[in-house]
């Protein structure tokens, strides 16, 4: 038998896969800015992903898939609710500046809106930040979720001057079009995994 029948099944595989890989819309990474005042961190960023609003929303919701969504996360988890009943994270970044090399942990509690808001405030009495809070707002867009996202936080560990915040910010924002993409990847293929 020739080798090319042998092989037509592979092949017809390899073709179907590097269609599909041509016809998937990349998330689209559409604003992304990062300021600095008085030690105030503060990022925003707005982003379509090729996903639904459910879906989207149940990736940013689990915490144990954020250290997919961007190498900075060392570990990430949800822990047990507190007694008012919001739902509790724990995550575990690390990042370095130049020479300097930091990990650092957050905990706190979500505040959820579902399907259209996620808000993650962080405790400082049990953290690495004197004050960090997070949110994701979702909106459908078309065949898609239109998401923006808003960062703000005032680390409370020494971060080098000069240097430092402009590192800062630049990993901030080269940091979001991965993470964009990652969710959307997530946020497709998740349910397969279940």
């Amino acid at each position: 038998m020739p080798a090319f029948t042998k092989n037509r099944p592979h092949l017809i595989l390899t073709v179907m896969l590097l269609f599909a890989a041509v016809q998937a819309r990349p998330a689209d990474l559409r604003a992304v800015t990062v300021e600095l005042e008085d030690d105030h961190y503060f990022l925003t960023s707005e982003a379509w992903l090729d996903a639904t609003q459910e879906e989207v929303y149940r990736v940013l919701t689990d915490y144990k898939l954020f250290v997919k969504i961007s190498s900075g996360f060392v570990a990430s988890e949800n822990t047990e609710p507190t007694s008012d009943g919001n739902p509790d994270f724990y995550t575990r970044m690390q990042g370095c500046v130049l020479v300097f090399c930091k990990s650092f942990e957050r905990y706190g509690h979500l505040i959820l809106k579902p399907l259209t808001e996620i808000i993650a405030v962080v405790d400082p009495e049990k953290s690495d930040f004197d004050f960090s809070r997070e949110s994701w707002q979702l909106t459908s867009d078309g065949e898609g979720t239109l998401l923006i996202y808003h960062f703000e936080m005032d680390p409370s560990f020494w971060v080098p001057p000069v240097i430092g915040p402009y590192y800062i910010k630049r990993t901030l924002r080269r940091g979001g079009k991965d993470a964009v993409n990652r969710i959307e990847w997530l946020a497709q293929t998740m349910e397969r995994e279940d």
